[in-house]
């Protein structure tokens, strides 16, 4: 696996080796992780009102990524629960969220 600094550089590999799943021959499971990846970054971004360029420079964000990703994964959402979301993930994002560049 890789090391990654930014979310745009997450790739299903990354994420199927995160979530201990093996890529299918068929392709369901990267569409499924792309769809979760898609998810989380639309959540992330819904979430701190910043776009990808912003969400790139923060490092941190990746880990929120992964979490929110293993967490879709493992309870078969397509969405995050911002109800019950992860502490980590909750951390990270108010750290940034209302932040004015």
């Amino acid at each position: 696996m890789i090391e990654v600094k930014k979310v745009s550089e997450i790739g299903v590999e990354e994420l199927a080796v995160y979530v201990h799943e093996n890529i299918d021959d068929d392709g369901s499971t990267s569409k499924e992780l792309k769809t979760f990846l898609s998810s989380a970054i639309a959540f992330i971004e819904s979430y701190i009102g910043e776009g990808i360029e912003y969400i790139d420079k923060y490092p941190e964000f990746v880990t929120a990524v992964y979490v929110l990703v293993q967490d879709m994964h493992d309870n078969r959402t397509l969405y995050p629960d911002r109800s019950n979301l992860n502490y980590t993930v909750k951390s990270i994002l108010d750290m940034h969220a209302g932040y004015v560049a």
